[in-house]
């Protein structure tokens, strides 16, 4: 999990690990929260059966090349999912209000994907704190697979790492 910070214009890649309790960082725009996961075959069944979506294209590998894929597709929102953990592995008690999403290019299963929120807007509103995210899924680091925007209400902008 990175963060990035802008500085006299300079970017600067600061691991959330370095920062100790005793100086906590308060999220600023221009900030980008990460982490990284690589989908199962497991993950991949799992996410169908809780979801119902039971499309072929997710678990049979033969329908999935019969339309022009390498295999089985990852679920979009299932990698799309990343971005509320993001969110609420660092600001426990967020509530999720809204995400646009367009999906780019497949994520098939074993593909690294490095999800990312970035801090764009943040205004305080009745005691906690509306914050508007660019939100970003890469594979293998650089290429774009999902874009959109997230909001969500923040009880705080101290983030916890």
């Amino acid at each position: 999990m990175l963060f990035r910070s802008l500085h006299s214009s300079k970017l600067q890649y600061l691991s959330l690990r370095c920062f100790s309790s005793a100086t906590p960082h308060v999220l600023k725009p221009g900030d980008i929260l990460k982490k990284t996961r690589v989908f199962t075959e497991e993950d991949v069944l799992q996410y169908s059966k809780v979801s119902h979506d039971s499309n072929p294209l997710h678990i049979d590998s033969a329908t999935a090349r019969n339309v022009g894929f390498e295999g089985p597709l990852v679920h979009g929102m299932l990698v799309a999912s990343l971005f509320p953990h993001i969110i609420s592995s660092h600001f426990p008690a967020a509530v999720y209000v809204s995400q646009t999403l367009n999906f780019k290019l497949p994520v098939y299963i074993g593909d690294q994907i490095v999800a990312e929120v970035q801090a764009t807007n943040l205004r305080e509103n009745k005691n906690r704190y509306l914050a508007k995210f660019k939100t970003r899924c890469f594979k293998n680091g650089e290429i774009l697979v999902i874009e959109g925007e997230a909001m969500a209400l923040l009880p705080t902008l101290t983030v916890d790492q």
